[in-house]
Formats: C-alpha cells, sequence, structure tokens
C-alpha cells in the first residue's frame, strides 16, 4: 500500500497563506471584517488606477494601458 504524501508548496503558496494569516490575525480572526478591509482596499486601488490613466498619456507608457481586471 503506498501513501499519497502532498505536494511540495511553491513559495508563492507559501506567502499568500502567510498574507492571509497575517490578514486575519490584524482583524482578530474576523473573517468578515477582513474581506470588507480588503474589499475597500481594492476599490481605492481601482480608483488610484484609474487616475494614473487619466494623468499619463498613451506616449508617456508606448501605448500600454492599465487592465482593471485579471
Amino acid at each position: 500500500m503506498t501513501t499519497m504524501q502532498p505536494e511540495p508548496q511553491t513559495q508563492s503558496e507559501i506567502d499568500i497563506q502567510w498574507e492571509v494569516e497575517a490578514v486575519l490575525a490584524w482583524h482578530d480572526d474576523d473573517a468578515k471584517a477582513a474581506i470588507a478591509t480588503l474589499l475597500e482596499d481594492n476599490r481605492h486601488l481601482r480608483k488610484q488606477l484609474a487616475l494614473a490613466e487619466f494623468a499619463g498619456s498613451r506616449g508617456f507608457a508606448r501605448g500600454w494601458r492599465p487592465a482593471y481586471d485579471r
């Protein structure tokens, strides 16, 4: 009988797990508060990206335009 061992995690997966734990710890393990803060941060960053897009010319970034979605 062979036992299945979990695959080793990548550094990126470890970093994300650490960040999740840090966010939850900051909010005293209140997941709803953590989600609300992250959504507010996302909204703020989208506004900042829109302002940066408006302020910069197309020639400045050689035609690059920001993407609002992944």
